[in-house]
């Protein structure tokens, strides 16, 4: 079974797009749109490469295309439908490309993802927006006080404050950090193609660990009192901010949503009310490299980059695999070809053509060598 995603992320803020988001664009060897590469691009990949086997005569397996809208958003409907219909989506593996490689001549097998928590807060102070000269220094600011309990959530060191965060945490071996460790990275090349002068993380962990091994906590927005054009002296009565964990293999999201809600309610200062509200979560995922369809991605990666793929741990979070795998006992197997230059889920997500070939030419490999198996 073939699973891709046809929603995408909103398009703001489009005024720094360089084309229109939903009108693609091919210039300078990419794909310029909104889903070019998250999962529009991926997905249509895969028809693509589907269509050749079919018109080829080569297609010796049976293949089911399960394409959804609401994966961005935690594929809320999809458990349900999964549990309805689960004699329709047998299969014995799931071949989903919604992730990338390390570089564009490094293929790449993600064998990991990290699972999701995300919440909205909400943050009350005085009923009413007050006069900031009247009662600011007498009442407690909403916007202050929620900036300090953000940052009270992770420590000098990196790691997150909330008690218990880490109590089911699987430690990855040395053996497997070594194994990591090979993977090509360039610190100095990282850093500059997100044009930042230094990087931050959890102690005693490389980069690369520190987005596939390890948790994090994020604030994705945040939002109160008056922020248009010129000034306005406003004490607010709300603020609101979006905030998320990535977590690890063996962190359920169920129990980091309460240990969350809890801690964060109890750093609260008593001149305010605070609301916290889950908006969508999932559950981790680990692909073993054992596996008879990881062999047969490992094989038809190797037939067209000539090179054995690397094996990577992903920061990011795709809820449905382990939504899979728990109601359909199936695995699955992550060959994306997506790179970290794509600015996905960002202005000007793009893909490049190189990256689009080489994905429907693999794709026929991986079919080829599974049947074999």
């Amino acid at each position: 079974m073939v699973y891709a995603h046809m929603d995408v992320m909103p398009v703001d803020p489009i005024e720094l797009w360089n084309s229109e988001p939903f009108e693609p664009v091919v210039k300078d060897g990419k794909i310029w749109a909104r889903g070019a590469d998250d999962d529009k691009g991926q997905g249509f990949m895969h028809a693509k490469a589907f269509e050749y086997m079919v018109k080829t005569g080569q297609l010796d397996v049976n293949v089911n295309f399960l394409i959804e809208g609401e994966e961005e958003i935690g594929s809320p409907s999809l458990p349900k439908f999964c549990e309805e219909h689960k004699e329709l989506l047998d299969a014995d593996v799931i071949l989903v490309s919604d992730t990338g490689m390390i570089a564009p001549d490094v293929p790449t097998i993600t064998t990991g993802l990290r699972g999701l928590a995300y919440w909205q807060v909400e943050v009350t102070g005085p009923d009413h927006d007050l006069h900031s000269g009247l009662f600011g220094g007498a009442v407690a600011n909403p916007i202050n006080v929620l900036s300090k309990m953000i940052s009270q959530m992770v420590d000098d060191d990196g790691r997150i404050t909330i008690p218990g965060f880490y109590d089911d945490v699987l430690e990855v071996s040395g053996e497997e950090r070594a194994l990591m460790a090979q993977a090509p990275y360039d610190e100095e090349e990282y850093k500059r193609a997100i044009n930042v002068k230094a990087l931050a993380g959890e102690k005693g962990f490389s980069t690369n660990e520190r987005t596939g091994i390890r948790s994090s906590f994020d604030v994705c927005g945040i939002w109160g009192g008056y922020t248009g054009e010129g000034a306005k002296t406003v004490l607010p009565s709300k603020v609101y901010a979006k905030v998320s964990c990535r977590l690890v293999p063996n962190q359920d999201h169920h129990k980091i949503a309460q240990l969350f809600k809890g801690h964060f309610k109890s750093i609260a200062l008593k001149s305010v009310t605070v609301k916290v509200e889950s908006l969508h979560s999932g559950q981790g995922y680990v692909c073993p490299i054992g596996l008879n369809a990881y062999k047969a991605a490992e094989k038809a990666c190797e037939a067209v980059y000539g090179k054995r793929p690397v094996p990577m741990r992903s920061g990011g979070s795709i809820p449905i695999i382990s939504s899979f795998e728990e109601i359909l006992g199936i695995k699955s197997v992550l060959m994306g070809f997506g790179l970290e230059s794509d600015a996905i889920h960002s202005p000007n997500e793009n893909f490049p053509l190189e990256q689009f070939y080489n994905g429907i030419e693999t794709l026929p490999y991986f079919y080829k060598y599974f049947a074999e198996m």
